[in-house]
């Protein structure tokens, strides 16, 4: 079978890191074929020099097996490979066909866009793909599912023969995903090619047709999907067996002691919200998209404004205006968008990890370098941030490293509720269960966690008590008893509601 893309001895160095070293491999034509590894493994970089976002230190790539070299992402484009990013950044207020020829409109006089051809071509390949939406419809008005389409668009404007999708369910809902799925398959049965990476491993089963494991920066092995199981894949990327489910709430302090109550909140998106917080619990927040759990817990600590309801701390009403307000109670929030919310992108990891503790270093007015220092050390040490150097920038971490020094930063506070907005969204395996294990130990020290998740088996491995959540109402809080069952919490998460009086 004819390869679209050789990858032959690939490396590339960073300064400190040798983040690819020697990978070969190949894609086959009109295959789609899973890249897979933890975060930090060297996917996201290979991609990078695949796009031409930047040159491989050593190496080359064949396309249809002739040799390429792109210094730019435009360059990449031209020669028929465009990628579906995680992250859309669609102009919002532009239409469909201008995000789609976004620098490569049709002009005509020289100056003027040609906007009928523009929204005619769109609007053909939108007919291929099914959209309920037209090329002069405004960005702004669609779902995150429309808009992975309109990536999935600007790639056949380009006549793309090879694309990649990069965690691109991250932010659908389950019927996005198997329309994005069923759009795979279709491009797939027309002979374009697919490189998939995803750390949801269910996925991989359900569309890819071969996996490609790197591991550290180097190439672990090529194998068929249907010949290999998920313990094998983990296996394979984490350089030993893992065991997912870690958390064990067998042991652990129980304490009744009531921290934080809500009563009656309402905001933007959420309305009428009552719950409670125990010392050393971790409280679970579920819903299915737009059912107001971010926006609750935004509002909680003054990111966003209230409409109404009360605040209470250890049995005493408080007022939180703003963030800084929270922190002074003792409230931290890890936010859903680590990468834009989460640390400051021109600070490398030294900074970042001290942005919200400065006062603990300073000495007659002044900050102790070496105070700050140490205080990253230890953390990083207990975190196993990957690499550990103080001053690498976070932006260029793995996002799982990116998340254990969002971590980092708030338990060098005096923080003692850690409030997590989709801790382990885009990360891999094994890291997920050092995050867990981190959580646990955290509440074992005494401190409460609230975590918002959209994966369910998350909710129900983690959680003491489950707040399920839909259309901006808490319908049911649930103990975990280990009783519970996954298709019960997702009926009240679709709104159903039983005759039992729910109790906060």
């Amino acid at each position: 079978m004819e390869n679209a893309i050789q990858f032959n001895t690939i490396s590339k160095l960073f300064p400190g890191v040798k983040a690819l070293d020697n990978v070969s491999f190949s894609v086959r034509k009109g295959e789609v074929h899973a890249l897979l590894g933890e975060n930090g493994a060297g996917k996201s970089t290979l991609l990078n020099i695949l796009h031409g976002i930047f040159p491989p230190t050593s190496g080359s790539i064949d396309l249809f097996n002739t040799p390429v070299s792109f210094s730019s992402p435009k360059q990449a484009i031209l020669a028929g490979i465009s990628k579906v990013h995680q992250e859309i950044n669609s102009a919002k207020d532009l239409t469909v066909g201008q995000n789609v020829t976004l620098g490569y409109e049709k002009v005509s006089y020289g100056i003027f866009v040609d906007y009928k051809t523009v929204n005619t071509e769109v609007n053909q390949i939108l007919k291929k793909l099914n959209c309920d939406f037209r090329s002069e419809d405004l960005t702004s008005s669609l779902s995150a599912g429309q808009l992975q389409m309109i990536e999935i668009a600007k790639a056949l404007f380009h006549h793309s023969k090879v694309i990649s999708f990069d965690e691109p369910t991250a932010a659908l809902t389950d019927s996005d995903t198997q329309t994005l799925f069923s759009i795979i398959r279709e491009l797939k049965s027309k002979g374009y090619t697919i490189i998939y990476v995803s750390h949801r491993l269910e996925e991989i089963f359900q569309i890819c047709d071969r996996a490609t494991i790197l591991r550290d920066g180097q190439y672990i092995k090529t194998l068929n999907v249907k010949d290999t199981d998920r313990s094998e894949l983990v296996t394979l990327m984490a350089g030993r067996s893992i065991i997912e489910n870690t958390h064990k709430k067998a042991g652990r302090p129980q304490n009744a002691e009531r921290i934080l109550e809500v009563t009656e909140f309402s905001g933007r998106k959420f309305k009428n919200s009552n719950f409670f917080l125990n010392r050393g619990e971790i409280l679970g927040f579920f819903g299915l998209v737009g059912a107001g759990r971010t926006e609750l817990m935004r509002a909680l600590v003054g990111a966003d404004e209230k409409t109404s309801g009360s605040v209470f701390m250890y049995g005493k009403k408080v007022s939180i205006k703003n963030t800084e307000d929270a922190l002074k109670l003792g409230i931290g929030l890890l936010p859903e968008e680590r990468k834009t919310q989460g640390f400051m992108p021109l600070m490398n990891n030294l900074d970042n990890v001290a942005v919200s503790s400065l006062s603990k270093y300073e000495k007659n007015g002044f900050i102790v370098p070496n105070l700050k220092y140490n205080n990253y050390t230890d953390k990083s040490a207990e975190l196993n941030i990957k690499p550990a150097d103080p001053y690498f920038m976070t932006r260029n971490l793995s996002g799982g490293n990116q998340q254990k020094v969002v971590l980092g930063r708030w338990l060098s506070t005096d923080v003692n509720i850690l409030i997590f907005d989709e801790p382990t969204k885009g990360i891999d395996v094994s890291t997920k269960v050092e995050i867990y294990k981190l959580m646990d130990k955290t509440i074992r020290q005494g401190k409460s966690i609230i975590m918002i998740s959209s994966e369910l088996k998350e909710v129900l491995s983690v959680s003491d008590r489950i707040v399920v959540m839909y259309e901006g109402n808490i319908i049911k809080i649930l103990d975990n008893d280990g009783t519970l069952k996954e298709e019960q919490i997702l009926s009240y998460a679709l709104g159903e509601k039983d005759n039992e009086e729910k109790t906060i």
